[in-house]
């Protein structure tokens, strides 16, 4: 059967049957292998990679020159090179490229109106999100102290406001006198925003158990 070639949801359901297989075959196999050696070779034999690699550099040109340095470059990319650029731009991470707090202007975000912007929880609750709560917590920290002696004092705690369901809440220690970070993990809309861009790599982002989170295809 031909696959037709639809970039977004298709892509990554292709990516994810090319890991399934490759974990197949490597768990069926007479001695299991440390890594899936082949899904590498899967990938770029398949539909996949070529699209891919088209569109190697755009996100890096955003990164590299802003948004419309970027889009100039995204368009020379596309419509003159046809994605075959004889260069590739170094990515970084993104939680490479946050800046301190101090070097930064503080942005005074308006309240939302309930009417064309909600809350944070108000749009958790259309999500349907849900996950037992006897189930373990899977988020979890590699050094509880880094969210307040780093990200907060450094970054002013960056993970308050990237997470889209206020999963992350720095609030007042009564023990210590100062903060603390408070994890409401039953929000988690599963979208590992933490995950890539926590400045310090300390949240642990791990598949929660027994299914659990936002039910989509309801919304």
């Amino acid at each position: 059967m031909n696959v037709p070639k639809i970039k977004g949801s298709h892509t990554a359901m292709k990516t994810g049957m090319l890991a399934a297989e490759a974990a197949f075959e490597a768990l069926t196999a007479d001695e299991v292998p440390a890594k899936m050696d082949s899904y590498p070779q899967r990938l770029k034999d398949s539909w996949v990679y070529p699209e891919l690699h088209k569109v190697r550099n755009i996100r890096p040109s955003f990164a590299k020159w802003g948004f419309w340095g970027g889009m100039a470059y995204s368009a020379v990319d596309t419509y003159l090179f046809g994605g075959k650029a004889p260069w590739t731009f170094k990515n970084h991470a993104d939680h490479a490229c946050l800046k301190p707090a101090s070097e930064m202007p503080k942005i005074d975000y308006p309240k939302p109106d309930g009417k064309i912007s909600f809350d944070k929880l108000s749009s958790v609750f259309l999500s349907n999100t849900n996950h037992s709560e006897d189930q373990p917590i899977h988020l979890t920290l590699k050094d509880a102290s880094v969210p307040v002696s780093t990200n907060l004092a450094v970054y002013d705690g960056p993970e308050a406001r990237f997470c889209p369901a206020g999963v992350y809440e720095f609030v007042e220690d009564e023990d210590n006198g100062g903060k603390r970070l408070q994890i409401n993990a039953q929000n988690c809309v599963h979208c590992k925003t933490c995950d890539i861009k926590d400045p310090t790599q300390n949240i642990v982002w791990v598949v929660p158990e027994g299914g659990g989170g936002p039910n989509y295809p309801n919304m």
